[in-house]
């Protein structure tokens, strides 16, 4: 039976590919993310642009959105999110909002959005987008790292307030994604080492599927190229 998955951030390069695989296993796949527009559609797929993620009538307004359309909601999978590369004594303050916005309301915001509904589906699956550059941050890493360690805690917590029920609670924490945003900001990086979009979408696959109904709480790094 198709299952309804939610993708944020499903416009970009990562979202893409995890809708893409989702679509191409029969499932129900909506995308919701910031951007108004898709740059590459995908048949099938419902599209739900323009949404600020921190706002919560929004974000409840296209969760239902998707409820009405595809009869619930089993996955949830939180891609959204974005990246600054700035010193804390040469940054601003504005960037430590900015972060915390994009990658942690974000992602409690929709998750609170979309519990009723998860939690209603016989597999719910919540997985979440980390980064292994928050477990040991790098100079310059100080407001994406702190941001991205605060999905990894709301992942584990999430996880714990769950216990018992038929949800799960996860996320995947890349090193470098092969994307040609980061292909453009390291011109001399050895991408043979970077993970490939699809390959974290595998991942990403995995851990909302049955064969993963045993695993709750993980922080599963996924760092290898090819």
């Amino acid at each position: 039976m198709a299952r309804s998955i939610i993708v944020t951030g499903g416009f970009g390069v990562l979202g893409h590919a995890v809708s893409e695989q989702f679509a191409a296993a029969g499932d129900k796949v909506a995308r919701i993310d910031f951007a108004p527009a898709a740059h590459q559609p995908l048949p099938g797929v419902l599209d739900i642009g323009g949404v600020d993620l921190t706002d919560a009538a929004a974000t409840a307004a296209a969760v239902a959105r998707v409820v009405e359309a595809h009869g619930g909601v089993d996955v949830l999978v939180n891609v959204a999110g974005g990246f600054v590369w700035e010193t804390v004594e040469g940054g601003s303050l504005e960037s430590w909002a900015r972060m915390h916005g994009m990658n942690l309301v974000s992602n409690v915001t929709i998750t609170k959005a979309a519990l009723p509904a998860l939690r209603q589906s016989g597999a719910g699956r919540i997985v979440n987008v980390g980064a292994g550059g928050a477990v040991k941050a790098g100079a310059g890493f100080a407001p994406y790292a702190a941001s991205k360690a605060g999905v990894h805690k709301l992942t584990e917590a999430l996880a714990e307030e769950l216990a018992g029920t038929s949800v799960t609670v996860n996320a995947v924490l890349p090193s470098i994604i092969d994307t040609p945003t980061n292909r453009k900001d390291m011109p001399d990086a050895d991408v043979s080492t970077w993970v490939k979009p699809q390959a974290l979408a595998d991942v990403i696959l995995f851990l909302a599927s049955d064969a993963a109904r045993s695993v709750t709480g993980a922080l599963i790094p996924v760092t290898r190229g090819g």
